[in-house]
């Protein structure tokens, strides 16, 4: 063992000293533009003869740092003639205008993965794959030197995962606080990336545990809309489990269903991460494995463009017909990983090329595939964002599906898909990409409602206090709630969302609510009128069309109807039981009663169908779990 670890290290040592240059004289920055001044993106600029070199950020812009006064630089870019420029010296500032190209000079991919160089017309190259070069990876420098590889070299080796923190919601007292506003969430990253580690025999992180994406991950039993709306609003009150003396508050939505010959035709964008990260088996092979299932349900009528990145960004497949299957797959199977990671390059191209062939009332979207690890160009989290934002304006809507593990970006692809008009799955499997793909087509792919928001007003004559269970980064301040320009989530075609509120009835004392001061300049006074009313709350719903601008609402009061928790739903059990798991996983200070034990057995009784055994792994993972913790909270007897 310490013998490989040496090699590596070794290996890092001459990897560092081929990559840069042996001094670092001074720097040379500048910018690269098109014949009309516009700021190319994704450029490439390098010292010519060596691997020093670059790629230009959202504004053109580059700084590289070269080892002598003066260089040669090679400056290229996708549709533009390379150039030269000799006598580039440290401390200039340079504007460099590149020549749009009729003959091309491109890599391209070929089965044994190795780039050749080669000159084609225009006309030629639209139907090629096309790759920008890319700085040789770890792995190409390890075996042109003769050395011995005993590990994934492009592989990270320690883990530099990234989760957002999470503060758990609280409890709030009605009286003070009698709102609760929040955008919902289809996202069912969480579910699988924490399966992943319990599969490892390892427990999760508990901010890789966000509760609502655990209970949006299942299926439930709701019926369909009956009206005007692209979904139904369902609700449901009883006891809650792990706290018999509160109550669980249950809403569900159910999307439209549409059969997938029913959809509007689809313009898609695959757009792949092809960096050196990428190189390890449940990355780049598992991603190929996945689109190529994503493939055999396209349509004639659908539409596939292939956009990938490295160290910079080109165009693999133009955008091609459903119809033409064994091409797109082609194209799939020629992907190899090296080189570093333009993420923002790669975004501008790729809705870039959805743009050219938007189709109007059509399913417009870029299918974003990466362990989320940019780190050229734009990559932080402010810059993404601030891009994707822009782009959402354009009608394209984005899927963002992560891969792999140890170096996973979980909180730079959440931002991506919540800012984007987007949705986030985590693939650890060859299953898991059925599930999202092929099985959940409709809802994955294709939006019927947009900025979903939901705020629940609840009744002080019989609620003192409520949680919402999850949700914490989905929040809103109750004002958003009427603000049309306030992006919230978005749910696709037969998707279904469930969020549940523990409740503090009325009259119930509870070491949960904190006390708060009387007000000094005005009353909280409860209507006379509201405390002879039977109802819990009230739930307010606004949405929008997937190419609307002005939200419609939906009102809907929510009675307790005094339903005993041994006679509710599966959906509502379920739900429960998933919310339970998620709370014992993230060691939640509102547990009560609740146990690996006791929440397997509400599992159980609501298990249902469970037509695909997602319900069933799960009570499987209890188990797993429940033998990784102490035995006081997994309950054992």
């Amino acid at each position: 063992m310490m013998k490989k670890i040496a090699t590596l290290a070794l290996m890092a040592i001459f990897i560092s000293a081929w990559h840069l240059p042996t001094t670092i004289y001074g720097t040379i920055e500048g910018i690269v533009s098109d014949n009309s001044g516009s700021p190319l993106i994704g450029a490439t600029v390098l010292v010519k003869g060596t691997t020093n070199g670059m790629v230009t950020d959202l504004h053109g812009k580059f700084k590289l740092s070269v080892p002598k006064e003066c260089v040669t630089l090679v400056v290229s870019s996708i549709g533009f003639n390379t150039k030269e420029l000799k006598n580039a010296c440290v401390g200039q500032s340079l504007n460099i205008v590149l020549e749009e190209g009729v003959n091309l000079e491109e890599v391209v991919v070929t089965n044994e993965g190795k780039a050749k160089r080669a000159k084609k017309d225009r006309a030629a190259k639209e139907s090629e794959r096309r790759l920008y070069a890319a700085p040789l990876n770890r792995s190409d420098f390890a075996m042109a030197s003769g050395m011995s590889i005993t590990a994934p070299m492009d592989q990270p080796l320690h883990n530099t995962e990234d989760y957002d923190v999470i503060n758990e919601n609280r409890f709030f007292e009605v009286t003070q606080n009698p709102l609760s506003t929040f955008s919902i969430d289809v996202d069912a990253a969480a579910y699988s990336n924490l399966r992943r580690f319990v599969n490892n025999g390892q427990l999760p992180p508990k901010d890789a545990v966000r509760i609502e994406e655990m209970v949006n991950y299942f299926d439930y039993q709701y019926p369909g809309p009956q009206s005007e709306h692209p979904f139904e609003v369902v609700t449901e009150i009883s006891d809650c489990p792990w706290q018999p003396e509160h109550k669980l508050l249950h809403v569900g939505l159910q999307g439209k269903r549409i059969e997938t010959e029913n959809l509007p035709a689809s313009n898609l964008v695959f757009l792949i991460d092809v960096s050196g990260s990428m190189s390890a088996p449940n990355k780049l092979p598992l991603l190929q494995a996945s689109y190529k299932l994503l493939t055999d349900q396209l349509r004639p009528q659908d539409k596939v463009a292939i956009v990938v990145y490295a160290g910079a960004a080109g165009l693999v497949l133009p955008s091609t017909s459903g119809a033409n299957k064994p091409k797109i797959k082609e194209a799939i199977d020629q992907l190899q990983a090296g080189g570093s990671t333009a993420g923002g390059a790669g975004i501008q191209l790729a809705y870039k090329i959805a743009k050219e062939n938007f189709v109007k009332g059509g399913n417009n979207r870029v299918i974003l595939a990466t362990d989320g690890d940019f780190n050229v160009g734009a990559s932080s989290d402010a810059e993404m964002v601030r891009m994707i934002e822009e782009k959402r304006e354009s009608g394209v809507f984005l899927t963002v599906m992560g891969f792999g593990m140890g170096n996973y970006k979980d909180n730079k692809m959440q931002q991506l898909a919540n800012k984007g008009n987007g949705n986030h799955a985590y693939i650890d499997n060859i299953n898991e990409a059925k599930k999202v793909l092929v099985n959940e087509f409709g809802g994955t792919m294709f939006t019927i409602a947009k900025d979903v928001k939901l705020q629940i007003e609840f009744n002080p004559a019989n609620v003192a206090g409520y949680r919402l269970i999850g949700y914490e980064n989905r929040l809103l301040n109750k004002e958003d709630f009427n603000d049309d320009k306030k992006d919230a989530g978005e749910l696709g075609a037969g998707h279904t969302v469930t969020a549940m509120y523990e409740i503090i009835p009325a009259g119930v004392e509870s070491k949960f609510l904190a006390s708060v001061d009387d007000l000094k300049y005005q009353d909280n006074k409860v209507k006379v009128a509201t405390k002879k009313s039977a109802e819990f709350c009230t739930i307010k719903l606004r949405y929008k069309e997937p190419d609307g601008t002005k939200s419609q609402l939906i009102e809907k009061p929510v009675m307790d109807n005094k339903i005993a928790l041994d006679e509710t739903s599966d959906n509502f059990r379920w739900a429960a039981a998933v919310g339970e798991f998620g709370m014992l996983l993230r060691e939640s200070e509102f547990l009560g009663n609740a146990t690996y034990v006791h929440c397997k057995k509400l599992a159980e009784s609501a298990k249902g169908m469970d037509k695909n055994g997602y319900r069933m792994e799960m009570i499987r993972m209890l188990d797993v779990v429940g033998s990784l913790v102490n035995p006081e909270l997994a309950g054992k007897e």
